[in-house]
């Protein structure tokens, strides 16, 4: 999947929220283009001119590039006429005739991956109260890119590699050890843990479809995994607990990542158990593995 891609559903969601919760009449914003220090502005909500659309943002620049120099918040009450900010960008502020604008970076682990931008047609201030909603909103399309990057990451681990000397023919064996097959497990349930928070339902689609990849990933010989002919079918939640007891979340811990109560999880246990025809949590693992469900 193309870089630009991945952000864009993300950015077109972040934007309808940052609107909905900050009461902004117009949001647009982009990421950051690959191995660049611009942002190109992919998505515009609310506007009623594209002269916004495609444009280059660099850093430093404009209400935007510093935002993306400095990697925090950043507001002028009228754009124009700021003493605070460089006026690169004013011809196509003014043709869609915004005044008051915020700027917010999308950061994540430590390095900037996006703006996201609020805008009033009037000069007015924008309070703390508006920045922290769209900063809130910045934060939810942080956590989607880790989980998108992460999902990557887990997939290309997963792709065939051939063995020292030979080549990628249909014999090609997968170079991924006990220790590595473990770390895919753990990654797994992070995933499965994570995919609830996420409030774009495509992007939960996409994820819950990386994380059976990578429960039936061809791996040779996993410890504990031979897929059965006839799978047994487990509720997603099922699934999300099962992942937890794997990586050895009490029921408690189990609650905090996936946002249960403790007696929800145990219920679920309780079921995941008695469709797999196991009577205690490792043996419910371990068939879970067996029947291809879990890594």
């Amino acid at each position: 999947m193309a870089a630009e891609t991945v952000g864009t559903a993300e950015i077109r969601t972040a934007l309808l929220r940052l609107r909905r919760t900050t009461g902004l009449p117009v949001a647009f914003g982009g990421l950051i283009e690959s191995g660049g220090r611009q942002v190109r502005i992919q998505e515009l909500s609310g506007t009623s001119t594209t002269a916004l659309r495609a444009l280059t943002v660099s850093s430093g620049n404009g209400l935007g590039g510093k935002a993306l120099a400095r990697s925090r918040p950043c507001a002028v009450t009228d754009y124009s006429s700021s003493r605070h900010i460089s006026h690169e960008y004013d011809a196509p502020v003014q043709a869609e005739g915004l005044r008051s604008v915020l700027a917010v970076p999308i950061v994540v682990r430590r390095r900037v991956r996006g703006v996201l931008y609020g805008a009033l047609r009037d000069a007015q201030p924008l309070g703390d109260r508006t920045l922290g909603a769209a900063v809130a909103v910045a934060r939810d399309v942080e956590q989607a890119l880790v989980v998108r990057d992460e999902a990557r990451a887990l997939l290309a681990a997963t792709e065939p590699r051939p063995r020292d000397g030979a080549g990628m023919g249909a014999g090609a064996g997968v170079a991924v050890g006990t220790a590595a097959w473990e770390q895919v497990r753990e990654a797994h349930g992070v995933l499965r843990a994570l995919v609830p928070r996420i409030g774009d339902p495509a992007l939960r689609a996409e994820l819950l479809a990386a994380c059976g990849l990578l429960a039936t990933a061809p791996l040779p010989d996993p410890p504990g995994r031979t897929v059965r002919t006839a799978p047994v079918e487990l509720a997603p939640r099922e699934v999300d607990v099962l992942a937890c007891v794997a990586a050895g979340a009490t029921n408690a811990v189990a609650g905090e990542r996936l946002g249960l109560r403790p007696e929800t999880v145990k219920a679920y246990l309780r079921s995941a158990m008695r469709r797999l025809g196991a009577g205690t949590r490792l043996e419910a693992v371990v068939a879970a593995r067996r029947a291809g469900l879990l890594p």
